[in-house]
């Protein structure tokens, strides 16, 4: 019960990581919003949860609208009065070299990976600065460190959430907020269905994966959960700024 009676957001979470980690999150004591565009999938999570005696809500959030994050962040508080854990975790991959990308395909890939990290930060921070403190655990990647091919708006927004996130650390510091990121590899969800596609499909990419992910298969989403649970508890006290690598090893040669 590490997180006991905390109260956390989690962005993209109605699936995949977003999911296993209001999964973990419960499991460890915290009272959770399930927050994603994703209405049904939503939905039927915080059904779930509830039937099993968790405190969760879903709300449906569009992460690239201020307004609707203000909602959000209100529709918290009313709920659980406060906002200790923040798990900024929303994203979306899709490929393309810069002459293959269109232009609202860019904005897209920017609004939902960085600047939702932007803006949910911006209306939490001041509900944990009242609180006194908090932590702010963002979901980064092994492509904040290395690139690939045909991946150009995706790897530059993991890059710019790695520094977003040493920014944010070093600014609130002083008021008892920490700010880390976890750095995954490939993990095994339908997020990455369209950048396997790139290389023969899922199947092809997982007989294949040991040349690029050293461990030779692929990540679980739980296992990135543990690491989001960590992070958002006071078993990492000492840490802010910090960008932990969970990538299976494919950083490990860099």
């Amino acid at each position: 019960m590490r997180l006991k009676n905390k109260v956390a957001i989690v962005t993209g979470s109605a699936k995949g990581i977003g999911e296993a980690i209001v999964r973990d999150f419960v499991n460890e004591g915290a009272k959770v919003i399930i927050s994603d565009i994703l209405e049904a999938e939503g939905q039927a999570l915080e059904e779930e949860l509830q039937k099993k005696g968790y405190s969760v809500y879903f709300f449906k959030t569009d992460v690239s609208s201020e307004k609707n994050i203000q909602e959000l962040v209100k529709f918290t508080v009313e709920k659980f009065g406060t906002i200790n854990i923040l798990c900024n975790n929303a994203a979306v991959n899709i490929p393309g070299s810069v002459i293959e990308l269109t232009e609202d395909i860019w904005n897209k890939t920017m609004d939902v990976n960085v600047k939702s990290h932007f803006l949910v930060s911006k209306h939490v921070i001041p509900v944990m600065q009242k609180a006194g403190g908090g932590s702010i655990v963002n979901t980064a990647s092994a492509n904040s460190f290395v690139a690939e091919p045909r991946l150009s708006a995706y790897v530059a927004s993991k890059g710019a959430i790695l520094m977003l996130t040493r920014a944010m650390a070093l600014d609130f510091a002083k008021d008892n907020i920490r700010v880390n990121c976890i750095c995954p590899g490939w993990v095994d969800t339908t997020f990455n269905d369209a950048h396997a596609e790139l290389f023969g499909g899922r199947e092809a990419v997982l007989k294949d994966l040991a040349s690029v992910q050293p461990i030779g298969r692929p990540i679980a989403p739980m296992e990135i959960a543990k690491i989001a649970t960590f992070l958002a508890s006071d078993d990492s006290s000492c840490m802010t700024g910090s960008p932990v690598i969970a990538d299976g090893g494919i950083t490990a040669g860099v």
